[in-house]
């Protein structure tokens, strides 16, 4: 593969030799099969992830159905945060939807770069924070706009999701039946015809 987490990690902050080495040790980066589940509900994350290539989804069930809460594609970073920090159950699951390239972070090795090296810890925190940022943005347009607007915001801001997600995990993501979703896109599409 060639990659290192260093070479990423350099992008944002200068490293040294020695923590050039740590950091390579403690963040290995791992290929996973598409379809691989990286965390179950009811098990507790002792791993965090950066994604470097492919596309996560982030799914709960309700009522015998898939609802997908998130997708993550390159350049986002993938935790159960509450599960992870209070190793406490799951409440979701974390399934790959292609062949991804992902960073792991297990919990105690975060836990000793961060003693060894506390200008780690403000890096992360950062990451988190832009996270928690776009969530809350989700949350928001979930609550405030329709299936339709959900859609044409998605549209706008994450349009590589719309080439790349089956659409069976768009309609739930989007709060819709897929073939809700289809009628929708026919609308934009019959709209959008000069």
């Amino acid at each position: 593969m060639g990659l290192r987490i260093s070479d990423l990690i350099a992008k944002e902050m200068p490293l040294s030799p020695e923590e050039i080495e740590v950091v390579d040790t403690l963040i290995p980066i791992k290929e996973f099969k598409k379809g691989q589940l990286l965390l179950k509900e009811g098990s507790i994350a002792r791993e965090c992830y950066f994604n470097i290539k492919g596309c996560v989804r982030s799914y709960q069930i309700i009522n015998g159905e898939e609802r997908t809460t998130q997708f993550f594609v390159e350049g986002d970073p993938i935790a159960s945060l509450l599960s992870y920090l209070n190793k406490s159950p799951a409440n979701h699951y974390f399934e790959c939807i292609e062949n991804s390239v992902l960073a792991v972070l297990s919990f105690d090795d975060e836990q000793k770069l961060y003693n060894q090296y506390p200008k780690f810890e403000a890096l992360c925190r950062n990451s988190i924070e832009q996270e928690f940022g776009k969530q809350q943005e989700i949350l928001q347009n979930y609550l405030t706009k329709n299936p339709e607007e959900r859609y044409l915001m998605l549209q706008e801001t994450r349009p590589e999701l719309l080439q790349r997600v089956p659409q069976y995990h768009l309609a739930t993501f989007l709060g819709v039946q897929p073939e809700s979703l289809s009628r929708i896109r026919k609308r934009i599409a019959h709209r959008n015809k000069p």
